[in-house]
């Protein structure tokens, strides 16, 4: 039992993750009450949406982003507090601005294709995802902001210098993000406008979370011995 509780007392940082439950409900509340026929919902083009081909192989970059993004938060978790905190107020602060616009902004999209012409694993994967994604609610793209935001955590992070794969995993990082934003055009899955929006508001919120918030925070993270344990919470020291 004492193990236990020191293992909690260790992990105890992860509690910004209780966001989901504000996020999903959120979520799914804006899905369903905004469908596609949605009377006010605002259809977002431009005319490079017409231009860009729909390629059934970037479903495979989208998807991954399902891994990425944890991957970097597991990542950072277990590196540093700080760099923790940094990344939830990054990731989590973009999404409700996003949640927001598609609250008081209603908006969709009708880039998709109904018949694709061929049929493989691939075009059936699409299909899977356009089954059970609807084409609302896609400005900003959530997909970019959280892509390129977990990719500057990521690389600003002083624990990624330690690696002697820095290297590597930076450019792995840097091509993985360029696919998933790309493959949200490549898929249909979002205009030109959303990715923008979306690339807009990851490096905005850079300066606010980065130069601002965090700006007198250290990294790495303080040892043990520092009494200020929450370098940004500091409230939290209080006895």
């Amino acid at each position: 039992m004492s193990k236990i509780k020191k293992e909690l007392r260790k992990y105890k940082h992860a509690w910004p993750l209780l966001y989901v439950f504000i996020y999903m409900p959120w979520f799914i509340l804006l899905e369903t009450l905004i469908p596609a026929d949605y009377p006010g919902l605002h259809i977002l083009h431009c005319p490079l949406d017409d231009i860009i081909p729909f390629c059934e192989w970037f479903v495979i970059p989208y998807l991954l982003w399902f891994l990425y993004i944890p991957a970097v938060f597991v990542f950072l978790f277990y590196h540093s507090k700080n760099e923790f905190y940094r990344i939830c107020a990054y990731e989590f602060t973009g999404m409700t601005i996003a949640l927001l616009v598609c609250t008081f902004y209603p908006n969709g999209l009708n880039l998709r294709l109904t018949d694709m012409g061929r049929d493989n694993i691939l075009v059936q994967l699409v299909n899977f995802l356009y089954t059970n994604d609807t084409p609302t609610n896609v400005c900003p793209s959530i997909h970019v902001f959280a892509t390129i935001s977990a990719h500057l955590c990521l690389v600003k992070s002083p624990h990624m210098q330690k690696l002697q794969s820095r290297k590597r995993m930076k450019v792995f990082s840097l091509i993985l993000s360029v696919l998933i934003c790309l493959s949200t055009v490549f898929l249909k899955q979002h205009s030109v406008i959303d990715i923008v929006a979306g690339a807009l508001l990851a490096f905005i919120l850079y300066f606010v979370v980065f130069k601002w918030w965090f700006r007198k925070v250290n990294f790495p993270e303080p040892t043990v011995k520092d009494p200020k344990q929450h370098q940004v919470l500091y409230f939290l020291n209080k006895k």
